[in-house]
């Protein structure tokens, strides 16, 4: 059994103040992995003191001197990718060969590019030629706690740890209690690299203990959240009697839109990248909308597809998924698989119940429902789970309409091969970010979403600008 009691405060790994043991679980085998530490009051005190300590003296330094911190990191992650991999595949159950490569190289991936971004950015910049002696300068926020999901654990935690770092805030990360194994390994690199005592912190507990006291507490300047979008609801309010900023990343229910004249991969792909991760990702195109004279191929392209998605144990090497992360995730996922069902959809793959040759372990088929419609529960809740919604539409217009008809607003898709048709059609479609033809976004792309998705960015300049004040200043001389 791994012990991760102590959390990381101060520069030190210290004991929390009073003992609140909590069980790891392995998805793959429902059998307790590691034993953490919720924490109380007390802890979340201590570690908002030292980011608060901290800030002063960190907030003044050079961007050089921490872009080399920043660099030290990286050179540090890269050595431990593949422990890392392994954290993230045991704790959250994503199979180990997507976890060293996907899972933990998202952590490199961001580090690499926000360091590139942070060389570029410019951190005081004139007003313009009409105003000579007024400049504008971005300044780090202050103390910032940055609460993060068990789903792309290092996705998340660098997305936002880096930025914060590199211009000049400090902070206090609270990963999910599900998934901590690979925050602590984290924390460890940090403490490696040298951030000075009291810049990098980290505490372990539940989102109504150290997520709400966080949220709430008059010393964190912002907050920085990754999660369900009831969730980042309560954050929202627990934070504004304090007037702290708060940049959510919440839910979505992405569609894809496939017309008739899309390449002929294009529901391979869909199917695929609603069942990665185990269909765990906030930007998932879970709603597969077709057009009419290509419905039907699409649909049994899409069964066959399910039919051949393998289900195996995430410490399995191979192209497999992996189980859910936990028993709540399972019966939830379960009974809106069940709800498809009586609300009229038609079950093509999959359905509830494990898959065969497996009696333990957060399990779920790979299924694809048939004729749903916009009103139905599949369509309108995120289920984060193997659940495809396919839809028909018979018009352009139709399609977007039934692609935004939703309170969410993250990641929309769109295939067709038609160039000014796609552009169209993203141009209209409400979400922070449309993916188009399997293209992904290129590095530094801003991530983020509308309505209930979300209001922050990040990644790149904007995840930058996240955590920066602006100044506006008149009277102000250019150094040589």
């Amino acid at each position: 059994m791994i012990d991760r009691r102590n959390f990381y405060i101060d520069g030190q790994w210290v004991a929390p103040a009073e003992a609140n043991d909590f069980d790891v679980i392995n998805p793959s085998t429902e059998e307790a992995c590691a034993v953490i530490s919720l924490g109380g009051q007390a802890d979340t005190d201590a570690a908002v003191a030292a980011a608060k300590a901290a800030f002063p003296a960190w907030s003044m330094t050079s961007k050089d001197e921490r872009i080399g911190l920043l660099e030290r990191l990286l050179e540090i992650y890269k050595a431990r990718q593949d422990e890392m991999g392994q954290a993230i595949s045991l704790e959250m159950g994503a199979p180990i060969s997507m976890a060293v490569s996907s899972q933990s190289g998202a952590g490199i991936f961001h580090i690499a590019g926000l360091i590139e971004a942070l060389k570029e950015f410019e951190f005081e910049r004139p007003l313009g030629d009409h105003a000579p002696d007024n400049a504008i300068l971005y300044e780090p926020i202050g103390v910032t706690a940055l609460i993060t999901p068990w789903n792309w654990p290092m996705n998340q935690v660098t997305l936002k740890v880096v930025p914060a770092l590199g211009v000049g805030c400090t902070m206090v990360l609270k990963p999910s209690e599900i998934a901590p194994l690979s925050s602590a390994l984290f924390a460890e690199m940090i403490d490696e690299a040298g951030f000075p005592p009291g810049v990098f912190n980290m505490v372990n507990g539940d989102g109504l203990g150290v997520g709400t006291q966080l949220s709430g507490h008059p010393d964190v300047d912002m907050v920085s959240f990754t999660g369900s979008t009831r969730a980042g609801v309560a954050i929202s309010k627990n934070a504004a009697d304090s007037v702290k900023r708060v940049a959510l990343e919440l839910g979505g229910k992405g569609a894809n839109i496939i017309f008739a004249d899309a390449d002929e991969k294009a529901v391979v792909r869909g199917v695929r990248g609603c069942f990665g991760n185990s269909g765990q990702s906030c930007n998932a195109p879970t709603r597969m909308l077709v057009e009419r004279e290509l419905y039907d191929t699409a649909v049994a392209t899409a069964a066959e597809v399910a039919a051949k998605t393998a289900v195996d144990n995430a410490a399995n090497e191979g192209r497999h998924i992996g189980p859910v992360v936990s028993q709540t995730q399972f019966d939830k996922i379960q009974g809106l698989i069940a709800t498809g069902e009586a609300e009229g959809a038609r079950l093509v793959a999959g359905g509830t119940g494990r898959p065969d040759g497996f009696d333990a372990g957060y399990y779920v088929k790979p299924t694809v429902f048939a004729d749903v419609t916009p009103e139905m529960t599949i369509a309108t809740e995120e289920i984060f789970g193997p659940v495809l919604s396919i839809l028909p539409f018979d018009s352009e217009e139709e399609a977007i309409r039934i692609a935004n008809d939703t309170p969410y607003g993250l990641t929309n898709y769109v295939q067709t091969t038609d160039n000014e048709k796609a552009r169209r059609v993203a141009r209209q479609l409400r979400s922070g970010m449309v993916e188009m033809n399997g293209l992904p976004r290129g590095a530094g792309a801003p991530f983020g979403g509308y309505g209930q998705s979300g209001n922050g960015r990040e990644g790149g300049e904007w995840g930058i600008e996240e955590f920066c004040e602006v100044k506006s200043v008149s009277g102000w001389t250019a150094t040589a």
